[in-house]
């Protein structure tokens, strides 16, 4: 259901997808609108856990060892990933202009061997190179989890994503549930919501994100951390950005975003 808990699943077997979804940073809500001279408004939403990249913060909450390793060599960087991949680890590599994390499980002559599916080495390393800031990034996954996760601390860390600054500027009025009540504002604008239409099905069910906004995969961890009063809350609040794909009004948005807010006050006070 949800890329990264897939890979993190498939990977180390020790945790189900939602576990290893709410130790990543579980949910979140980024809401932005972009405006370019002579092109229509273009809307983005995403709605897991953002910016931090969700499998490194999963592997530090379980105490799994691993080494990262970046270059800015792609000879380096293919040497670094053979020398991974014989010594039996498990590898990660971060790839694509709009980075995006793979397993890879082998070279084989001019294949790459990914978890879900083949790149011919070229076409890899090409992707592997496409993002300047994240240019050949490796996480190699050296052993097992060594502790037990804090999930009450999971917990309080995604409240605090989704009730107080996530970037700490003044970007920050695009995230959480402020951003939840932007992207109601933004569906008032018939430019935007001719985007909305396009976009939303993909960023609210399948893009950086699970169905229904990955709401009720995150109540699925709530209910493996023991159980907690906000998991009935999160699935409703997964049926209506389904519904908010299918029916972009700014009347559902904020219908979804007033759940969220009883949603994640129950998550602070927990």
């Amino acid at each position: 259901m949800h890329r990264e808990s897939h890979l993190l699943r498939a990977l180390l077997g020790t945790h189900s997808e939602a576990m290893w979804l709410g130790l990543g940073g579980g949910i979140g809500f980024m809401c932005f609108v972009f405006r370019y001279k002579g092109h229509p408004p273009m809307l983005t939403v995403v709605a897991q856990a953002h910016p931090e990249p969700m499998i490194g913060k999963a592997l530090v909450r379980t105490g799994v060892p691993h080494e990262v390793r970046q270059t800015g060599s792609a000879r380096v960087a293919e040497r670094n990933l053979r020398a991974a991949l014989e010594t039996g680890d498990k590898v990660i590599c971060r790839i694509g202009q709009d980075p995006y994390d793979v397993a890879v499980l082998g070279v084989e002559g001019d294949t790459v061997v990914l978890l879900d599916g083949q790149m011919p080495l070229a076409a890899f390393m090409s992707e592997w190179s496409a993002s300047k800031k994240n240019r050949h990034h490796l996480t190699e996954i050296t052993g097992p989890p060594s502790a037990e996760p804090d999930l009450k601390a999971a917990i309080k860390d995604t409240a605090a994503k989704l009730t107080g600054p996530v970037l700490g500027n003044a970007f920050d009025v695009n995230f959480g549930l402020s951003g939840m009540r932007r992207l109601a504002e933004h569906l008032a604008d018939p430019e935007v919501l001719e985007s909305a239409r396009r976009r939303l099905p993909e960023c609210l069910e399948t893009e950086y994100t699970a169905p229904g906004a990955t709401r009720p995969l995150y109540a699925d961890f709530l209910d493996e951390a023991g159980g907690h009063p906000a998991a009935p809350l999160y699935r409703t609040a997964g049926e209506l950005w389904s519904q908010v794909a299918l029916d972009p009004s700014p009347e559902l948005a904020l219908r979804a975003a007033e759940v969220e807010e009883k949603a994640a006050d129950l998550l602070v006070r927990f």
